[in-house]
């Protein structure tokens, strides 16, 4: 069966991806033996350092780059058995800013959409166009425009055949806060009207604003891959922050099992716990700072971000 509105099978993850390798001639392992799924209009965001692999793996996914092992379902369609369909599923914006300098943005959008066989649809460019911040531009020759804008104009490609699925490799390089933040305002959007939308960023508070799920790569293996807010519950930790009426100069004997860190010339004791574990110690810890004659004038916590659990993990696998 089919979803009506999409026309991609139901219950199937949209993505597929099994056993996916790549070694290049020169012997560089790129990618080895990747397997993910990913889910009909979710919000993917795959997460890594320089030369992981995030972008060989989009590379593949799109059948721009062959797979020296595994195989790729998209839309339950093979990627390189049934190329066509698979491809029409998608619209890809790479990193590296694509186009035509002299053409102006209507004609290079319009003329996307035709390159996958779609009839002339006015009503779609304009709507793409105007969902970007590009309308006013329409008629302006591409290269006039600023990166930020040139970033917006291969986001209007990638749509402009009405794709179920979108990549975004790095969309917001280069690209101001202002604009950053309109771009993840239509991700959301374009993931309430079914799309699913997969992004790789270096930029951790972008998956965590936007991400339903997250992959963590490096040196070509898929580390972890889970739900952003689970994620964050299993590896993230608190720190407890003890704002101290009185500078300390060294942390007391009867404390030292606690691991604590004095911060802020002294006048700061800083306790991390795992969020998850039933026995934080915090009670026991706070009891034994008044015993030790302490007086604690504050109390803060703070949550680890998703960069701290990605920091963390990476290098664990370095």
């Amino acid at each position: 069966m089919t979803d009506a509105g999409s026309g991609l099978p139901t219950g199937e993850p949209v993505i597929s991806i099994r056993g996916v390798s790549k070694t290049y001639g020169d012997g560089f392992t790129a990618l080895s033996d990747v397997d993910l799924d990913i889910e009909q209009g979710e919000i993917f965001a795959l997460l890594g350092p320089n030369g992981a692999g995030k972008t060989t793996l989009i590379n593949i996914v799109c059948g721009i780059v062959g797979a020296s092992a595994g195989r790729v379902l998209v839309g339950g369609n093979d990627n390189v058995a049934k190329y066509r369909q698979a491809r029409e599923l998608i619209g890809l914006v790479p990193q590296e800013l694509h186009t035509d300098a002299f053409e102006t943005v209507w004609n290079t959008v319009s003329f996307t959409r035709g390159l996958f066989g779609k009839k002339t649809n006015p009503a779609h460019i304009e709507q793409v166009l105007k969902a970007l911040s590009l309308w006013d531009k329409k008629d302006g020759e591409i290269m006039t425009l600023s990166g930020g804008m040139k970033r917006r104009v291969m986001i209007a490609k990638a749509l402009s055949h009405e794709p179920r699925i979108l990549f975004l490799d790095e969309p917001t390089a280069g690209v101001d806060v202002e604009l950053r933040k309109d771009m993840w305002n239509l991700v959301r959007e374009l993931r309430g009207t079914g799309v699913t939308v997969i992004l790789t960023t270096h930029y951790i508070e972008e998956a965590e604003a936007i991400a339903d799920r997250v992959g963590i790569i490096n040196k070509g293996r898929l580390i972890l891959v889970d739900e952003k807010a689970a994620l964050m519950a299993k590896l993230g930790r608190k720190d407890l922050m003890l704002q101290l009426e009185k500078p300390l100069t060294a942390i007391p004997e009867s404390l030292a099992a606690y691991g604590l860190e004095l911060r802020n010339g002294g006048r700061e004791l800083v306790y991390t716990f795992d969020v998850v574990s039933k026995r934080t110690g915090v009670t026991r810890l706070l009891n034994d700072v008044k015993k030790a004659g302490l007086t604690v004038c504050d109390i803060e916590t703070k949550q680890s971000s998703l960069e701290d659990i990605f920091v963390g993990l990476v290098k664990e696998t370095a």
